[in-house]
């Protein structure tokens, strides 16, 4: 596909996004038009000026006067409607990329995240889409307005004299030329831009979020080198990206003027012959100089539109990313909670290497089971595949005998809670972080209650606004214990019968752990509950132990058979319990 092509093709998908304002839209080009035929009357303002001068009549003056303050309202009013009605189409079109894009972005699965920068990201829902705007709007108000006070101011010229007009569309080619030419460049340092952008966003986003470390690890001057090296970047992109635009412009204006030039010589050369007046000559010059601004602006736009282009590629790159697939035709309602799984293997994308080699267990509704082994053993890849973050290569799951690819992915993830060890909070009340997303209609006496079967209720009744208290970003005010028992209690709210708790213990005290562990006893009751743990001593009361080693389930049974086995389990064990005696 050429590259004309492909700006024709996004540049007409972005206008799609136009359509929702059509009414705002053809009321700016009205304005337009207003403004544009404006110029010729101005011209020829000027014209009559030079013949009431030359004869002054105090009958013409009046004219004159009344006559100019009309066309001047009257541009006015052009000017009026096209900036403020193409502002609500760009700020429309603003709203709607923005919303598209994001909304799809929260479809993505999960190794689309797993190959992208989180500061790429952020940079195309605020940069790029502001890049696109540009195009969308700012370019389509030069081509209307410019362009037609442009085909307006020659068709007058035409009109006054085509002989002398011909010089001026003698220059088109050559400037023509210039702008395609231009345009390569513009593209290229545009790409560069943006991506220097998301290098910024990146690590101002890696900085702020992890202050701490940044301060405990004495890392101010690493971040700061890695800030300047890539704001460096960005400044050195966009001179290159100003050089083009800053040669460009003036070198299509001399072109103009030497066009100028030409008919202005030959205008001379026929006031002298006596075969144009003063009047005649004056309104030709005034419409041939109008024309140079309008041109000039349609020369400079190129640059607005290619960075556009460039943005509008990005953006429509994630749109067009195949979102999760969601081909299940079942809905599960309210699950047993019986899994089963059947020679399951599993790879990432991105790499060569099983990470789950023909896996098979099965685990009965209500039951616990808790996944113990070294790590990179597969524990937590195994528990992602049950709520489908990613899709299994070989085999399959089954919750209560329906495989969970045909379940839709809505009633699979209704069924399914997970408590992960990395606990993600949002920067609101304690209330909203616990009866968050689908929980949102909750009561509040159901949220005190999973907080207090979370012995969370006794930590937050102490904060300054107790339940209605913001716990900042990612609960930056809580401490990790806290911030576990909130993550817990939001999953006890959801209430489903399988439970996935991923190191959910790792971050509390002794006595918090305690807590938490007599909680979860009456928590996993009626539910089917994985429990992924190096701390072997927080999973003794388990229903049955898998012990996972690259990929496999090596053993599985109870606490007390596996310690009788003598074998990997109880080698993991004696290790532990070594460690604490020594500690």
């Amino acid at each position: 596909m050429s590259e004309q092509v492909s700006i024709r093709r996004l540049y007409g998908r972005l206008l799609t996004y136009v359509k929702p304002f059509i009414g705002s839209f053809l009321v700016a080009i009205l304005g337009f038009v207003l403004f544009a035929s404006a110029a010729p009357a101005l011209s020829w303002m000027m014209g009559q000026i030079t013949e009431v001068l030359a004869n002054p009549k105090p009958e013409d003056a009046h004219f004159v006067i009344v006559t100019l303050i009309v066309i001047f309202a009257y541009r006015g009013l052009g000017t009026f409607l096209g900036k403020y009605f193409i502002a609500r189409v760009g700020r429309g079109v603003v709203h709607s990329l923005r919303t598209v894009l994001f909304n799809h972005m929260l479809t993505l699965p999960s190794n689309y995240y797993d190959g992208e920068s989180t500061g790429r990201l952020i940079s195309r829902v605020i940069f790029d889409v502001d890049q696109v705007t540009g195009a969308a709007t700012k370019a389509l108000t030069t081509l209307v307005q410019d362009g037609l006070t442009v085909i307006f101011l020659m068709g007058y010229l035409i009109y006054l004299d085509w002989t002398l007009t011909l010089i001026f569309l003698a220059l088109a080619p050559i400037i023509g030329a210039l702008v395609s030419f231009a345009s390569k460049f513009f593209r290229k340092y545009s790409k560069r831009i943006q991506q220097s952008v998301g290098n910024v966003t990146q690590v101002t986003n890696e900085s702020i979020t992890a202050y701490r470390e940044v301060r405990t690890f004495g890392g101010q001057d690493f971040e700061s080198a890695r800030f300047n090296k890539a704001s460096e970047d960005n400044r050195k992109q966009a001179l290159k990206f100003a050089l083009t635009n800053a040669i460009n412009v003036p070198l299509n204006q001399q072109i103009i003027a030497l066009g100028l030039g030409v008919m202005i010589y030959m205008m001379f050369e026929r006031v002298l012959n006596q075969s144009m007046s003063a009047g005649e000559f004056m309104t030709f010059i005034t419409a041939a100089s109008l024309i140079a601004k309008p041109l000039r602006a349609l020369t400079d736009i190129n640059s607005v539109v290619q960075k556009g282009m460039v943005g509008a590629e990005s953006i429509f790159t994630v749109l067009d990313s195949e979102g999760e697939k969601d081909e299940g035709h079942f809905d599960l309602v309210n699950a047993r909670g019986d899994v089963e799984i059947n020679n399951l293997s599993f790879k990432y994308p991105s790499s060569d290497d099983w990470v789950l080699k023909s896996l098979n267990a099965t685990a009965k509704a209500g039951k616990s089971y808790a996944l113990v082994g070294r790590s990179g053993g597969g524990k937590t890849t195994l528990m992602t595949l049950l709520p489908r973050f990613y899709q299994a290569q070989q085999g399959s799951i089954l919750l209560d005998g329906h495989k969970i690819e045909d379940l839709t992915l809505a009633s699979l993830r209704k069924n399914v809670s997970v408590v992960s060890q990395q606990v993600m909070l949002f920067n609101s009340t304690v209330l909203e972080n616990i009866a968050y997303g689908e929980l949102k209609g909750k009561t509040r006496e159901e949220v005190i209650t999973a907080a207090k079967a979370a012995h969370a209720d006794e930590f937050i009744v102490q904060m300054s606004h107790g339940y209605d208290t913001i716990i900042g970003d990612n609960g930056v005010l809580l401490s990790g214990g806290q911030r576990q028992r909130i993550a817990i209690a939001r999953a006890i709210l959801k209430n489903s019968p399988v439970l996935i708790l991923d190191e959910a213990t790792s971050a509390l005290d002794t006595e918090s752990e305690r807590h938490i562990q007599s909680a979860m006893e009456e928590v996993m009751k009626g539910r089917t509950t994985f429990v992924i743990a190096h701390r072997l001593s927080t999973i003794e009361n388990a229903d049955q132990i898998w012990v996972m080693e690259k990929g496999e389930i090596i053993e599985r049974g109870t606490h007390g058979e596996l310690l009788a086995a003598k074998g990997a389990y109880a080698n993991l064990h004696d290790m532990q319990f070594h460690e604490n005696e020594n500690a």
